[in-house]
This record gives structure tokens, C-alpha cells and sequence, in this order.
């Protein structure tokens, strides 16, 4: 089988959770014997389609414009068993560069109509891949693909073989979530096996693909929380990454979610300790992390024998976390203590690296 996997992300690897899904996808492909051309979009020059039906009548399959989708990408496209449509939400549909490699497959249609029952349509001009669509988004509900399903169902009709869409994808490069994520991208590897086999994904692996990843609630309120870093530090999201800024709770039950969020099982070992927080000033309260065998817990209020007992300012402890003061200068000059533990305090910014 002849496949072309189209990456529509402007966004480069390491960032693109498109291109992370569709690396999974084309493994299981290439696992089942298939021969997969990735190709990704943003690399190639396709002009918008202007509508001037040259390709339907002064050169007959062949678009006007002399560009990438022209020369290289359709002939491809057209020579291609499947094509995979691997693009990220916009707007709830496919983002534009997509869209722009689609509409300049007409060349692929007659102009002639055709009437079959109540419908009218152009027939294909000869032979036509079959569709693979693959969507990530950043809402947690699936529904939020019912714009682009509908959409592609419509204009592919029994030439869509399959649909892959993930929700909530930016949750999966969080270290926290690691086990349930790396579950769906093996599930996406095994829709690539299958799709060769079967020309379809069964009901099972797509229920592994779209498994939740964690609770929508928290997903928001960290989302929230990053965003907020953003604007008050005036950058982009790519700035924020490249500086390694750290973003700032303001409440103590944030402070609790991004430690939760933060926190590294594989670095964090053995270690069987329960560390306590009592916050004062802008903040005043407490809470406490359990670690046990590599799982952390969270809860507000005080436990009864702590291994390390952090008493400080809210905001100072918020500076220190987001790299704005020195933790071991403001301990120097006791503007904060730590009593009992003071390896387990040492050894917080290898727990919580994330």
C-alpha cells in the first residue's frame, strides 16, 4: 500500500501534538508493510485556487499554477492508495494550509454533473486515494469534531476510511499524564497497523484513541493559569517555553494543581516522605504532598507528621517557585524556614522538573 501523510501544523516537531499523533500512525503503517511519504506543509509552496477552471478545460487535470501541489504534491496525491489529512483544529474544522491542499485537488474532478437520486455531483476524473483524516484539539470534548467529521463525511462519503481525532491534546506531553498517554499513542499506532490490514480502525482502538486524559476541570484551570503567566510576562507561548518561565499560581489551590501537574514519578523514585506547606500573607493556609512509590497526593491542610515543614509568604514562595528569588539566599536570611528533611527540600526542583 501507497500512503501520502500530509502534516498541515505550522508548528515544528516537538511542539506539534498533529505531528506527534501522525508519527505514531505512520509507524503502525510502516509496522504493516506499508510505503508512507510524510510530507509537511508548512515546507511547500500551494497557492490559493483561484477559480478559473483551467484544469477542467484549457489543460484538462492540470492546475494553472505553477507552485509545489502542482509539480510534486498531486501527482502523489493522485498515485497514493490512502492520503492522510493530519491537521490541528481551527475554528473547529481543518486550519488553512489544509484546506488549501484540498481545494487544489479539483483537477481530480470532471466538470460534468452528474444526478444520482436527489444529489448532484462532479464525477472523479480517474483514480482517487482514499481518506484518512487524523485532527488534535485543545477542548477536552470530542464534539468539538463534529464540524470537521460532518465536512469531510460529506465531501468523501465511502472514500473516508477513517476518522482520528484526539481532544485535550495538550495534556499529552505532560509528565503526569504519561501512562494514559502513551496508551492512546499506541492505540494510534495500531489504528496505522490496522488501517493497512483493514482499511478501517476497529470500535476498540478508537475508544483507546479518545480515552480521557485527565479531568476537563483541572485541564482548564492550569490552561488558565498558563495563560495569565503569558500576558502579565507580555509573551508567547514559544517565548515562555524558550525562557523556561515558570507559571505563577496565585491561589494555594493552584499552587497545589501545578505541583500535582509538575510532579516527575520517574525522578521522585522510592521516596516516601510527606512534605507540608503553611502559607502566610496574601495566602494563608496550608497544604501538604504525600509521596509514596512514585505517586504523589495533594491536600489541603495540615498533616500530622510531616517529613519537611515549609512555613512562607506566599508570594515569596510563588517568586522563588517561578525563579525570582533565590530559594537558598532568602533560606540564608531566614525570610522563609524548613524544618526536618532539608535533602527532600534540596532535592525539589529534581522532583517537581516538569
Amino acid at each position: 500500500m501507497k500512503i501520502l501523510a500530509l502534516n498541515s501544523s505550522p508548528r515544528i516537531k516537538g511542539q506539534s501534538k498533529t505531528e506527534l499523533m501522525l508519527s505514531h500512525l505512520v509507524g503502525g503503517m510502516e509496522k504493516a508493510g506499508a510505503q508512507v511519504e510524510v510530507v509537511h506543509l508548512r515546507t511547500k509552496t500551494i497557492k490559493n485556487c483561484i477559480g478559473c477552471y483551467t484544469c477542467w478545460t484549457k489543460t484538462p487535470g492540470r492546475c494553472i499554477h505553477r507552485d509545489d501541489m502542482t509539480s510534486e504534491l498531486f501527482p502523489k496525491f493522485i498515485e497514493s492508495d490512502l492520503a492522510v489529512y493530519a491537521t490541528p483544529l481551527y475554528h473547529f474544522t481543518m486550519n488553512a494550509a489544509m484546506k488549501a491542499f484540498v481545494e487544489r485537488t479539483l483537477p481530480a474532478l470532471e466538470p460534468t454533473l452528474v444526478r444520482k437520486g436527489d444529489i448532484t455531483y462532479h464525477p472523479l476524473r480517474g483514480k482517487h486515494p482514499g481518506i484518512v483524516v487524523l485532527a488534535v484539539a485543545g477542548f477536552p470534548e470530542i464534539s468539538v469534531f463534529d464540524q470537521l467529521s460532518n465536512y469531510v463525511n460529506f465531501m468523501y462519503k465511502k472514500g473516508l476510511f477513517a476518522e482520528i481525532y484526539r481532544p485535550g491534546a495538550e495534556a499529552m506531553v505532560q509528565p503526569i499524564f504519561k501512562k494514559v498517554c502513551d496508551d492512546v499513542l499506541d492505540a494510534v499506532s495500531k489504528a496505522g497497523e490496522e488501517l493497512v490490514k483493514n482499511l478501517k480502525i476497529s470500535p476498540e482502538t478508537k475508544e483507546r484513541i479518545i480515552q480521557p486524559i485527565c479531568d476537563p476541570s483541572l485541564m482548564a484551570r492550569a490552561s488558565n493559569i498558563f495563560w495569565r503567566t503569558c500576558i502579565s510576562q507580555g509573551v508567547t507561548p514559544e517565548e515562555m517555553k524558550a525562557k523556561r518561565l515558570i507559571p505563577r499560581p496565585d491561589t494555594i489551590e493552584d499552587f497545589m494543581l501545578l505541583m500535582q501537574m509538575a510532579f516527575r514519578p520517574e525522578l521522585a523514585g522510592d521516596i516516601k516522605a510527606v512534605l507540608q506547606f503553611t502559607f502566610s500573607g496574601v495566602q494563608d493556609g496550608s497544604c501538604f504532598f504525600i509521596f509514596k512509590n512514585g505517586i504523589i497526593e495533594v491536600s489541603e491542610g495540615t498533616s500530622t507528621e510531616p517529613a519537611l515543614l515549609i512555613e512562607t509568604p506566599f508570594d515569596l514562595w510563588m517568586d522563588i517557585l517561578t525563579g525570582k528569588a533565590d530559594g537558598q539566599k532568602m533560606f540564608m536570611e531566614g525570610k522563609y524556614s524548613a524544618k526536618g528533611d532539608l535533602k527532600l527540600l534540596m532535592r525539589m526542583n529534581e522532583i517537581f522538573g516538569g
